[in-house]
């Protein structure tokens, strides 16, 4: 009871400390929002209702009254990037970044806010500059992916390699796949050039970091081929299976070719056939069609495609099959048969793309990173077509 007895007590004095400390923080509030201009408080009402140009002219009005404000400062250089006015949001971080009465955090936050306008503006030179100072600074955690996405824009691989190896998450799924295309990209330039061993020791870094690099893969079959060794580059093909299936359409006609030197072509055509009845895509049947039509004829290619097509329905299947058609129909029935394949290649023409799963970019040629959006291997070799039939 003695105890119910002073908490009677003191509900009133913890009910005045708490009114009281409320005004306090009133007053303060009031006191800062009078102090801050009008047109800053209307360019924060435009950015609520989503109107940037107004915002833009209350914040510069606020600017010159108060041109003392660095956030507004920071606030106006970001709306002008946002809206590709990369020249005026350069000018306002130079401003910032010249002034000396800045602390060393908003230093540091406006060289950043800089280097971002000089990459939005393919400064790509310039923004590399401040973002190397920022690597050397508090803010390398800022700098490194920026640094990272110069150094991929400009194809240096080299440094993208170290850069990427600083980053404070290099033992994710995500950094394994990107550096282990960085040294393909590498392999890819040495090969070309028949520096093969230099071809070898990067395509061994890109195993040592992605055992499932099924680019390596193809690389590693590439070398063996080009060094007359085409027993082992059908091995290096074939282990793209087990990696991931989705990309055996690359390597399918390398497979062909590789078969015919060795004078064995029924057994790539056996290959083949196999992987089409386990992983049916496009453009395995692209490739088997070309074969079965050079080989047994347009008959046996037509009656490929239309059993292809029975178990797996699509425009651009049916698009093969009328070709093979045309080809061994008769002549008075070959005008109207060519002229149904055209008008199905009108529609074929719109699925006939590659559709980054990241972003949803859409292109007519494989890419093994996005344009749009810069992903790695987040454009699968399969058609639209099969994107919208898959489950």
């Amino acid at each position: 009871m003695e105890i119910e007895f002073w908490w009677l007590l003191a509900l009133p004095l913890f009910f005045a400390l708490g009114w009281l400390a409320a005004r306090i923080d009133i007053r303060q509030v009031v006191r800062e929002s009078r102090a801050l201009p009008r047109s800053y408080l209307n360019g924060l009402n435009f950015l609520l209702k989503e109107q940037p140009d107004k915002a833009i002219d209350a914040f510069i009005e606020a600017v010159r009254i108060d041109p003392q404000t660095i956030e507004l400062h920071f606030a106006l250089g970001s709306l002008f990037r946002r809206r590709g006015e990369t020249d005026r949001a350069i000018r306002i971080h130079q401003l910032l970044v010249d002034r000396e009465d800045l602390s060393q955090e908003q230093r540091l936050q406006a060289l950043a806010e800089l280097g971002e306008d000089f990459l939005k503006a393919g400064l790509l030179d310039r923004a590399e500059a401040v973002f190397l100072k920022l690597r050397d600074s508090g803010a390398q955690d800022v700098a490194l992916p920026f640094l990272l996405e110069i150094y991929q824009q400009e194809k240096d691989w080299a440094k993208a390699i170290e850069v990427a190896r600083a980053l404070p998450n290099h033992e994710s799924v995500m950094w394994r796949r990107e550096v282990a295309n960085f040294h393909c990209e590498l392999a890819a330039g040495a090969l070309a050039n028949s520096r093969f061993d230099e071809v070898r020791a990067h395509l061994d870094e890109a195993f040592a970091i992605n055992r499932g690099c099924v680019r390596a893969s193809m690389l590693l079959g590439d070398l063996l081929q080009a060094e007359g060794r085409d027993e082992a580059a059908l091995e290096a093909w074939k282990r793209v299976e087990n990696q991931d299936p989705v990309y055996l359409s690359l390597v399918a006609e390398r497979v062909m070719e590789a078969y015919e030197r060795l004078g064995r072509v029924d057994q790539g055509h056996q290959l083949l056939r196999s992987w089409m009845e386990s992983h049916a895509s496009l453009g395995l049947l692209d490739e088997l069609f070309q074969r079965e039509l050079e080989k047994a004829g347009p008959p046996a290619a037509y009656a490929m495609v239309r059993e292809e097509l029975r178990r797996n329905p699509t425009l651009l299947g049916l698009e093969k099959m009328l070709e093979a058609a045309v080809l061994s129909a008769p002549p008075e029935l070959r005008s109207d048969i060519e002229m149904v394949k055209q008008l199905i290649h009108g529609h074929t023409r719109k699925v006939a793309r590659y559709r980054c799963s990241a972003c949803g970019f859409k292109a007519r040629q494989f890419q093994w990173r996005c344009p749009a959006c810069g992903g790695w291997e987040t454009y699968p070799p399969r058609r639209t077509e099969e994107f919208d039939l898959t489950p």
